[in-house]
């Protein structure tokens, strides 16, 4: 007897992963595939474009032949797809790439570009259309980049692609974008209007098809004979347009939901707190919401993960040896305070020439007192991150973790402890993929008989933060604000001598 599920698969930064869910939310298959991103110089990340299909293809029939899903009969009824961004990736009219897609606030090159735009257009304008000021974020100084100082490849571009909308074209042959992407391509975008502002895509994207705009769960297209034959899965099954990776991995917790803010513990950390008006702040990123109706308040560290995977490295140990020596400290990390702008940083302070620095250090620390640091120095800036959100007016009613980090119980507890709230974790914590499926699965659904992330994924525990802690970090929040202070001016010295050498951080 056939089990209809749906499919749901993520491009993420270092691997690209695909999950196979039943109706009811359970797990039937899971599938990832592992690679690298391209630095190939300082403050550049791109990645191959054409990588995100032949990664979806593999997927695809990988959990199409999982033992488990053969034997239950599964059979996809709908595919959901998610992707890191904003990136920026440009082909030509025959869908072929002109260049590495450019990555998203982890790049830094288009600064330039940034700010001759704000010069060329006005920052109070850019900020009254777009809703950001330009930062790394932001997607059309990126492209104004590849105009600028790649000309030959820009003049073959003609459509703009994000991961999800890069799986949605090669499945069904749609040019679609989700409205939450586009919100992120500033300040092509009006997010009022919730439409293309055409006078700015003319004049920074010239010769650029502009992409019909759909919401993320919106049905895109279906599956074409073509696309079928390659990935195993039926022709004509519904595929959404689908959306960046944290706003699935928000609806994967259900945490998308107006008082929510959703804590994503990946690579880098992401934050979104939505709500139901637009709120304008420099320091963070303001977007329309993955669905109709709702608008976000944005943030994101440059690095959690990839901090504690260049720690782990360093040390030559593995994580829970780490975790371990980490727990084996004390909060404080006996007198440490890091900063974790070891890639620069994004929000609050939008510094892409900020570095990372370790301060207090003695020859009586441990590697465990390093590691520790390192977990309190990402919950310093998520700390940062929510106290910039409420003073820009965001009701915070509900954190909802998610992503790799949640796996272990001190990360969680230690971000609790230094910010000062309780974080829910829900059973699934596979992040974007899952919320992919999910929405997929809301797309097919007859009217009042929609699936419920709650009951798909409920909330099974809550961590709450210790009393006892709490004057000690708020000494340590203290801290970190002035060592950022007090070193910013070295630290931007030694980011110009990086780029003059050659190093990428």
């Amino acid at each position: 007897m056939a089990m209809r599920c749906t499919l749901g698969v993520d491009i993420g930064t270092s691997s690209s992963k695909g999950v196979l869910v039943a109706a009811d939310g359970e797990i039937i298959a899971t599938a990832t595939v592992a690679h690298d991103v391209e630095r190939p110089r300082a403050g550049w990340v791109e990645m191959d474009g054409g990588i995100w299909w032949d990664e979806f293809v593999q997927l695809a029939r990988e959990l199409l032949a999982d033992e488990t899903a053969r034997a239950r009969g599964a059979v996809v009824a709908a595919v959901g797809v998610s992707g890191m961004g904003p990136c920026i990736l440009l082909a030509d009219d025959a869908d072929v790439p002109v260049r590495s897609a450019i990555l998203y606030g982890v790049d830094t090159r288009a600064t330039a570009q940034g700010e001759r735009m704000t010069a060329e257009l006005g920052e109070s304008e850019i900020v009254r259309v777009g809703g950001s000021t330009l930062t790394s974020q932001a997607g059309g100084p990126k492209i104004a980049w590849i105009a600028d100082e790649e000309p030959e490849a820009y003049s073959r571009a003609r459509r703009l692609f994000m991961p999800a909308s890069w799986l949605a074209r090669h499945l069904t042959g749609a040019y679609v974008l989700d409205h939450q992407s586009a919100s992120q391509v500033s300040p092509l975008y009006d997010v009022e209007a919730e439409a293309w502002h055409q006078p700015w895509w003319d004049r920074y994207a010239p010769g650029i098809e502009a992409p019909r705009l759909a919401w993320a769960g919106e049905i895109a297209g279906t599956v074409t004979d073509e696309a079928a034959a390659l990935t195993g899965l039926p022709s004509g099954t519904p595929v959404i347009a689908g959306t960046i990776d944290a706003w699935t991995e928000a609806v994967s917790i259900g945490a998308h939901e107006v008082g929510d803010l959703m804590l994503m513990y990946g690579t880098t950390m992401f934050l979104v707190a939505t709500g139901d008006r637009t709120l304008r702040t420099p320091s963070m990123w303001t977007t329309v919401g993955a669905f109709p109706g709702t608008r976000n308040l944005a943030g994101g560290l440059s690095t959690s993960g990839a901090l504690t995977a260049w720690l782990k490295d360093l040390f030559g140990s593995d994580y829970s040896t780490l975790l371990a020596d980490a727990a084996a400290s004390v909060p404080g990390a006996h007198g440490l305070v890091m900063l974790p702008y070891f890639a620069g940083e994004r929000t609050p302070i939008m510094d892409p020439d900020a570095r990372g620095v370790i301060v207090g250090l003695t020859l009586s620390h441990t590697r465990g007192d390093l590691y520790r640091a390192a977990l309190e120095a990402t919950a310093l800036g998520v700390r940062h991150n929510i106290e910039t959100m409420r003073t820009a007016g965001a009701d915070i009613r509900r954190i909802v973790a998610v992503g790799g980090g949640t796996q272990g119980s001190l990360w969680l507890q230690i971000v609790s402890d230094v910010t000062g709230v309780a974080q829910q974790v829900p059973r699934v914590t596979i992040g974007a993929s899952y919320g992919a499926a999910f929405l997929a699965a809301a797309a097919i659904s007859a009217p009042g008989e929609e699936p419920r992330i709650a009951e798909w994924n409920p909330i099974v525990t809550t961590v709450h933060p210790r009393p006892e802690t709490a004057a000690l970090y708020d000494d340590a929040f203290e801290l970190y604000l002035e060592t950022y202070r007090g070193t910013q001016r070295v630290a931007h010295e030694l980011a110009a001598r990086q780029r003059t050498e050659g190093n990428t951080p």
